[in-house]
């Protein structure tokens, strides 16, 4: 479903969003107790969950970090997932849920609207500073799209934490264009219900990006392979050794950045038990070496069963066939 993680550290993506998302969480909140405004309101609320999302993924990518242990042999990388689940359900309660909730109730008792030029004046403000963060993010996942639709990567990414922030990006600057109209219906018609529409499509939207963020990041939990580009690449490598007869099977599973493979494939014969662990050992190592991302390999040596049993049946027969000439003799 998912394709690899970004090049690079996403931090410097998530400190751009964070600084966008603070300082615009503060003017909006000023403009919204100035104003009066729902949609404003809903917009604020909407950046400082953004901010707490932010620190979240911040402390989770520290925490992946953390190296091995008996309780968790192969590392921290998972973590990342349930920081990003976190910042899912904060998404979908805090800046969706709360916004309707708010654009609801400014609808049902509509209280009229002020210094509303200058509450445009601020979203417009939003808007660029947003775009920096939205830039920043894209590219940063630039090199891993590769040419794909932004929801062919949404779809196949396997960087949560680039999902997240990118995700967020889109839907700040989407939920502010729809801010922005609202107000500006508000002014035109004279009627303030229209920012309370808007305040309820901002938390619509916020809903829609939640729900499908978290669907993606259920995905990551339950488990997935590596992308399948990276993965043909893996098997065409691992086919292009000569150590290597005919490779049945090669599975990988997304562990946070890194990647644990598991391949199972027939060697060419060595002579000895030596010389298949050697040439086991020089397989995995030209294979982590070509893919950087790899954390472990679990090789399993085998054999095609079918036709090496039909091979041992015609040699116990010509056997059978020696010892009754022999006898004969």
């Amino acid at each position: 479903m998912k394709a690899d993680s970004a090049s690079g550290s996403p931090v410097g993506s998530i400190l751009r969003a964070l600084f966008a998302n603070f300082s615009i969480a503060i003017i909006k909140t000023i403009t919204a107790v100035m104003t009066g405004s729902g949609a404003m309101l809903a917009e604020s609320i909407h950046s400082f969950a953004d901010c707490a999302n932010q620190l979240l993924l911040l402390l989770g990518l520290r925490e992946a970090k953390a190296p091995e242990s008996e309780e968790h042999p192969l590392g921290h990388g998972r973590v990342m997932y349930f920081y990003s689940l976190l910042v899912g359900m904060m998404l979908l309660l805090v800046g969706g849920a709360f916004s309707v909730y708010k654009g609801f109730e400014h609808f049902i008792h509509p209280e009229p609207l002020e210094y509303v030029g200058y509450a445009i004046l601020v979203l417009l403000a939003s808007i660029a500073l947003e775009g920096y963060a939205l830039r920043g993010a894209l590219k940063h996942i630039q090199k891993e799209r590769a040419g794909k639709s932004l929801f062919k990567w949404f779809k196949e990414t396997r960087s949560s934490e680039m999902l997240i922030v990118t995700g967020e990006d889109i839907a700040a600057i989407s939920g502010l264009l729809l801010a922005l109209l609202s107000l500006c219906l508000a002014y035109v018609t004279g009627d303030s219900r229209w920012d309370a529409v808007g305040s309820m499509m901002v938390g619509g939207l916020l809903i829609m990006v939640a729900i499908f963020v978290i669907s993606e990041i259920k995905s990551l939990i339950v488990g997935e392979s590596a992308s399948p580009e990276k993965n043909e690449a893996m098997e065409e490598f691992v086919k292009s050794r000569p150590e290597i007869k005919t490779l049945y099977r090669l599975v990988s599973l997304q562990w946070g950045e890194k990647i644990i493979v598991l391949v199972q494939a027939e060697m060419h014969k060595t002579g000895s038990e030596i010389g298949l662990v050697d040439a086991t050992n020089r397989v995995e190592d030209s294979l982590k070496a070509s893919f950087p991302d790899i954390k472990y390999i679990y090789f399993e040596p085998d054999r095609n069963k079918e036709v090496h049993e039909y091979e041992d049946e015609e040699m116990e027969d010509e056997e059978m066939e020696d010892e009754v000439e022999q006898a004969k003799a």
